[in-house]
């Protein structure tokens, strides 16, 4: 190929791949704005028997629907965001319940909540927190909306103890790609931990939060899931960073 050729070449190659460009930038840009990405993973392991995970579940479908929840949502710059629930348990057998689904107003809070609840309960063993972490990372990275932040907000009452991707290690491609790693622990007992915090506190603390303003709160028995759980979104959805005082404000 001659010198002019090479150039004619070239220059179709740049408008090729400027061409590829353009359009990758125009479908991230087709894509709807949300001020969240938000990826709730609960609990579904084996500790958890049928009434106390019927308890779980209606708490999640009642925090969509709270008032001060709505009212967060609707004081971003879009207005909206867009959610997903994932159940985990099994080593690599975390599962998706219900895909992305937006929410801006009552009505898709509605549609949400409906859903969580008619969704059947996935089959799950013992706690492979990392392997829910892992997969909600390619959830958020599959989310068909272009979100301003990117929460993975995980629950649970145990430790991650099986995974094939262990949670300070999920954690760190959470953190890496963006996406802050909240946790709500269900203090079932009364273990403490060496730091004088509840031992799955410190646990959390030390293996699954991370990102910006990263915090772990605390439900003091799953009664009491629906509270905390609500209190924590409304904290993640106004991008506020959880203190010491935080729970008894938002009572």
């Amino acid at each position: 190929m001659g010198f002019v050729g090479q150039i004619i070449r070239g220059a179709a190659l740049l408008a090729l791949c400027g061409g590829l460009a353009r359009d990758a930038s125009a479908q991230a840009e087709s894509l709807p704005p949300v001020d969240l990405a938000l990826v709730l993973v609960v609990d579904a392991s084996g500790s958890i028997d049928p009434a106390e995970f019927q308890l779980q579940k209606e708490g999640i479908a009642a925090a969509i629907l709270d008032e001060e929840v709505l009212r967060a949502i609707r004081s971003g710059r879009h207005d909206r965001l867009a959610i997903a629930l994932v159940e985990w348990g099994s080593p690599g057998g975390a599962a998706i319940v219900v895909d992305w689904m937006t929410v801006g107003d009552r009505a898709g809070a509605a549609a949400f909540s409906a859903a969580i609840l008619s969704a059947p309960r996935s089959t799950q063993s013992y706690n492979a927190l990392g392997d829910a972490m892992h997969l909600a990372i390619g959830l958020i990275g599959d989310c068909p909306c272009a979100p301003t932040r990117r929460v993975i907000d995980i629950s649970g009452d145990n430790p991650d103890n099986r995974s094939h991707v262990p949670s300070p290690a999920a954690r760190d491609m959470a953190v890496a790609a963006g996406i802050t790693v909240n946790a709500l622990a269900i203090l079932n007992d009364g273990r403490m931990g060496s730091g004088g915090q509840p031992f799955l506190v410190e646990v959390y603390e030390r293996d699954v939060i991370g990102g910006f303003g990263a915090f772990v709160m605390t439900a003091d028995t799953r009664a009491d899931f629906a509270r905390a759980l609500r209190q924590k979104m409304i904290l993640e959805i106004a991008q506020t960073v959880a203190g010491p005082s935080d729970e008894a404000l938002l009572d």
